[in-house]
């Protein structure tokens, strides 16, 4: 059995098939290219998740370091598999990478695919031509019409073969472990599964009208377990099937987004690290200082920094503030979205490359949505909406802890609103929106 983004027992189709037919070899395999490129915070949250999955099966999970063209044929080999089972992967590395790895399997070893991440696979939901959807609203809709399988409980009796450690891949997970954000989550199928329970009990009937409130913090935070398959979102779905208000039909909605998104990266594989939708003609800029204060929260403007250094800090940040961050950078710096996935993806615990990239373009304007540019987050009136009593900027900026209630959205109207060093605002964001929509217009012309 090669985990990949299904690092569970329970509801895990591959995992039943491959205990189905006889003694288990747990392999992960970790890519080293992929492991460069994740940033510490991800590195981290994958170290752990691991770690507590191999705890649950009594240490005997096998962690490799390499390609997994050449790691897991070999194994195979080792150990006398007849069968190599794994979770259908969708993403454009991910087929590549499993093409590659079928194709080096020794004679007479088959590879097995089966399953999922997500509730409906990608390239299941089409249009009434039979083409995928291009618009979120008519997918969602139909993902709902399209269903998903009930989750099943986790194979009984697994005889799993354990084939020792390695002792440099041990220490490359406890470096990874050493540099682990602040506020990562506690890794592991059961803490996911607390954490979901607790946010039904509490959070999920008033998730529509509290969601976009990142100083009450009353989302799920299961995006990281979602990223590593630690739950599956046909688990969370079961559950709030049985809920009918308001709040349990947003959080759907928030999971047929990641179905979407995915839906959308699967068909234009392109789009991973370009413009689903170019505007030939917009230009962009590189402001090197004004990048590196976004980066490190020092903009000027509070909940653009109260987000990115939470980031910093967390590994995490709040959806509504990602939005607002990120229109920070595309429309108020003219900066081209790529630079802010990456960042994100560096940092975020549950970076996902098609929910975070194609959400970066829906804000960007060159994504899914059919008429975005002409939004524009202004990052003072959005964090008096959705900030309101200005929680989460005096949690996340100490210079404005001195500030009650909205006045910390506006330091620069209060007479010690710099009194502690909080920056001056780097541009001027009505001059800066005017600029972006004259980008736009002369790039469609």
């Amino acid at each position: 059995m090669w985990f990949r983004r299904d690092l569970r027992l329970r509801d895990h189709p591959a995992l039943r098939e491959s205990a189905s037919a006889g003694p288990v070899l747990g392999l992960f395999v970790i890519d080293p290219g992929l492991w460069r490129s994740a940033g510490p915070a991800r590195r981290a949250w994958l170290a752990a998740s691991l770690r507590s999955l191999d705890e649950s099966i009594d240490g005997r999970l096998c962690v490799r370091l390499g390609r997994p063209s050449s790691v897991v044929p070999r194994l195979a080999h080792e150990v006398g598999a007849g069968q190599v089972h794994v979770t259908n992967d969708f993403t454009p590395y991910g087929r590549a990478r499993d093409r590659a790895v079928v194709e080096a399997l020794p004679e007479g070893v088959e590879g097995v695919a089966t399953g999922t991440p997500y509730a409906v696979a990608p390239g299941s939901v089409l249009n009434g031509s039979g083409q995928p959807y291009k618009v979120f609203t008519p997918f969602s809709r139909a993902w709902r019409s399209h269903g998903w399988d009930d989750p099943e409980p986790a194979p009984r009796g697994v005889e799993w073969v354990s084939l020792g450690s390695d002792q440099r891949v041990a220490a490359m997970l406890d470096k990874a472990l050493d540099e682990a954000p602040a506020g990562m989550p506690t890794p592991g199928e059961d803490a996911a599964q607390r954490r979901w329970k607790s946010f039904l009990d509490r959070d999920l009937d008033d998730y529509a009208s509290m969601r976009d409130d990142p100083g009450a913090d009353r989302t799920s935070r299961l995006s990281a377990y979602l990223k590593l398959g630690v739950v599956h979102p046909r688990q969370l779905l079961a559950d709030t099937a049985e809920e009918r208000s308001q709040g349990a039909t947003t959080f759907e909605s928030e999971l047929a987004w990641r179905d979407f998104y995915a839906d959308v990266l699967h068909t234009n594989p392109r789009s991973a690290w370009d413009d689903l939708h170019p505007v030939a003609g917009l230009t962009y800029d590189e402001p090197a200082d004004a990048i590196e204060a976004w980066k490190s929260g020092h903009t000027g403007f509070p909940i653009v920094d109260a987000g990115m250094r939470q980031l910093l800090s967390e590994g995490w940040m709040h959806n509504r503030v990602r939005m607002i961050t990120a229109s920070f950078l595309t429309k108020d710096l003219h900066v081209w979205w790529p630079v802010g996935a990456r960042h994100f993806l560096d940092h975020l615990v549950d970076g996902d490359l098609a929910s975070n990239n194609h959400g970066w373009q829906w804000v960007a304007g060159t994504g899914t949505d059919a008429a975005p540019y002409f939004r524009v987050f202004n990052p003072v009136t959005q964090g008096l909406k959705f900030d309101k009593a200005g929680d989460y900027v005096r949690r996340w900026i100490p210079e404005l802890a001195h500030l009650p209630g909205k006045s910390a959205h506006e330091p620069w109207d209060a007479d010690d609103g710099y009194a502690h060093g909080y920056p001056k605002r780097i541009i001027d964001h009505a001059e800066e929106r005017q600029v972006a929509l004259d980008r736009y217009q002369r790039g469609r012309d």
